[in-house]
């Protein structure tokens, strides 16, 4: 409930912000420095927090499941993030959500330097040459890249032996860089108060025309690929659609109620067991392992986001960058961190990563909530398809559940 109240406060202070840049003109930019320090406190916390769930995330991953089940399941939840998010880039570019409004072009030249046109360029551009600097430097990919190789390398010490203490220590260091977060979170009201004012201010109420784009753009976006992950789930598992319908119902009301992944974990691995016949030992370890690993929703969310501001500036992308766009969200929702404004944080990953400027974050964080909901419900729906997936490749799924 509180992460709620959260999200509304920053609802009723984007509304308010809206009214407060009709009326005050570019009389309103001397609140913009609020603004600023806000979003410079979101993203110190960036890089840590980036690194240190995914070497959580992977090095937490039980070195006795990583069998053949566990090498199914995971495989599963990459190539799933992976197609979201390359959905959203298609949705993205097809709907153009943020086409119309031009914000100005400071964002060109950082991005054409910074993001790769080709293909090979796009591959190499994963790998940092030295992590030290790339950290120093911000580039997130690099660090994400840095952070799964550790996670492994970590996973593999901890097979060996029992002396789990560096896992613990940094479990322990990621709840301490989540409250940080939650703390600055709680300014979050004012500082997305402070940009969309300042925004709309500068830009007149035109603005608000790619949110409203973008919430249809995103919504479209969601309803089809779930259409797709249902029609695969039916043809690979042999279920009936409609009632594999019916069944993820009670999971998907209870995302759409609540926003959080977390929050719907015990209803979502139950009606797995239960309701969609996946055996109990494949739910429990393939649910509470896609909370980490396999975000479809965080990462469509992250493609299809980084588009709509690019057309909003008026940048182009070639295909290598959407290439690169489609891998870098997929990988930087393995960093899906359980925190009060997760949609802020994600964006404030990839977004100063491609080059954009941070002050959009917040244009977005307007319809945050009507976002999480669907966020969540791709992510917990995702989550029950790959357990199903698994299961059936099994032979531990009872698809005679769906039908009682």
């Amino acid at each position: 409930m509180g992460k709620l109240n959260s999200t509304l406060k920053i609802l009723i202070a984007a509304v308010l912000a809206v009214l407060a840049g009709i009326a005050f003109g570019d009389r309103i930019q001397s609140v913009k420095i609020i603004g600023d320090i806000f979003l410079r406190l979101i993203q110190m916390n960036i890089i840590l927090l980036v690194l240190g769930h995914i070497i959580e995330a992977v090095g937490g991953v039980n070195g006795k499941d990583l069998g053949k089940i566990g090498a199914k399941t995971i495989t599963v939840f990459m190539a799933s993030s992976l197609l979201a998010s390359a959905w959203g880039v298609l949705a993205g570019s097809a709907l153009k959500p943020g086409a119309g409004i031009y914000a100005g072009d400071k964002a060109v030249q950082s991005l054409e330097e910074g993001a790769p046109a080709g293909v090979s360029e796009t591959i190499l551009s994963f790998f940092p040459s030295n992590i030290i600097a790339s950290m120093s430097e911000g580039i997130i990919i690099h660090v994400i890249v840095f952070g799964l190789l550790f996670g492994v390398a970590l996973n593999m010490c901890n097979s060996r032996n029992e002396d789990r203490a560096l896992l613990d220590a940094i479990r322990r260091f990621n709840e301490v860089i989540i409250q940080m977060v939650s703390i600055i979170m709680k300014m979050a009201p004012v500082g997305v108060f402070s940009i969309i004012a300042c925004a709309i201010g500068r830009m007149g109420v035109s603005i608000i025309i790619p949110m409203i784009k973008y919430l249809g753009a995103y919504s479209i976006a969601t309803l089809t690929f779930m259409l797709l992950w249902l029609a695969a789930v039916c043809l690979y598992c042999r279920v009936n659609f409609a009632k594999l319908c019916l069944s993820i119902g009670n999971m998907s009301i209870m995302a759409l109620a609540t926003t959080s992944s977390a929050i719907t974990l015990p209803t979502a691995m139950s009606d797995s067991h239960q309701r969609l016949g996946v055996s109990e030992r494949i739910a429990k370890f393939a649910m509470p392992l896609g909370m980490s690993l396999n975000s479809n929703g965080s990462a469509m969310h992250m493609a299809i986001t980084i588009i709509a501001i690019s057309q909003i500036y008026q940048v182009a992308y070639g295909p290598g960058q959407l290439v690169y766009i489609a891998v870098f969200a997929a990988m930087a929702s393995l960093a899906n961190a359980v925190a009060p404004g997760a949609g802020i944080v994600s964006l404030s990953i990839v977004i100063p990563a491609m080059g954009l400027p941070s002050e959009s974050i917040a244009l977005f964080a307007g319809v945050e909530w009507f976002v999480g909901m669907l966020r969540t419900i791709l992510n917990v729906d995702s989550d029950a398809f790959s357990a199903m997936l698994v299961a059936k490749s099994e032979n531990e799924l009872d698809s005679g559940a769906l039908y009682r």
